[in-house]
């Protein structure tokens, strides 16, 4: 059904769930917005702490609270609704009769000239709310494309070996903090942006980032062959990039 929505129908659908989110803060003061964040903060502060009984009291209460405040937005109210009506108008589609007319196969030599592609695996899996550390041990470089909502991001680039080349890590992320730590002898150049946070970056420090964008690279980067690019961008959290 998502892979069926033209690009400009999902950016008007993604424009009015906005507007119904700024109608409800400023007709409803929040409201139930103001509510699911504050659930969803106890969501997260509880769920590392899931080990004592306490806190998986607290964890149950604050994730019923946060279900319930969200299907009470406007705007999740639309999305709810949006989908119901592309699941019909999908359903009813996939039951009219198909088409008569045999569908073009490709001919063998078509397919010959095709490009063969190898799927590779992620250094770490999609999650949005955990935790993510490169492993302590060895473990085979390949480069970051993730984002999340909480957590903390950790890249640890001296259990690794790096390709004679530029290695890319590009991290979008909401809440939480972001740690990499790069060997002596690779050149940097980071691309950084924040609403609210700190950052520190070679012992260049900024002790209040708000809605900034910072880019340093370190005096070689253009020239070196084995070198590391990171693009970073948060909502709320710190960001520290330092050598090891």
């Amino acid at each position: 059904m998502y892979k069926q929505l033209s690009t400009r129908n999902l950016n008007w659908i993604w424009i009015t769930v906005a507007i119904l989110l700024v109608f409800e803060i400023v007709f409803f003061h929040g409201g139930s917005l103001i509510s699911a964040l504050i659930s969803g903060f106890f969501v997260y502060f509880s769920w590392k702490r899931l080990h004592s009984l306490g806190w998986k009291i607290v964890f149950a209460i604050a994730a019923i609270s946060f279900i319930l405040n969200v299907f009470n937005l406007l705007a999740v109210r639309f999305l709810i609704i949006v989908a119901i009506v592309f699941f019909i108008l999908n359903y009813i589609k996939s039951t009219k009769e198909p088409s008569k007319e045999k569908p073009e196969l490709p001919n063998k030599a078509s397919l010959k000239n095709e490009e063969p592609l190898v799927q590779v695996d992620n250094l770490f899996d999609e999650r949005f709310f955990d935790d993510f550390r490169t492993e302590e041990t060895a473990y085979q470089w390949k480069d970051v494309n993730m984002h999340g909502i909480y957590g903390d991001r950790v890249i640890d680039l001296s259990n690794t070996v790096l390709p004679y080349d530029t290695a890319i890590i590009s991290i979008r992320h909401l809440v939480g903090n972001i740690e990499i730590y790069v060997p002596y002898e690779v050149e940097v150049s980071i691309h950084h942006s924040s609403i609210f946070g700190r950052a520190s970056i070679f012992g260049e420090y900024h002790g209040r980032l708000m809605n900034k964008s910072l880019h340093y690279e370190t005096k070689n980067y253009n020239t070196a062959h084995q070198r590391v690019k990171i693009v970073t961008s948060l909502f709320s959290g710190d960001i520290e990039v330092k050598r090891i």
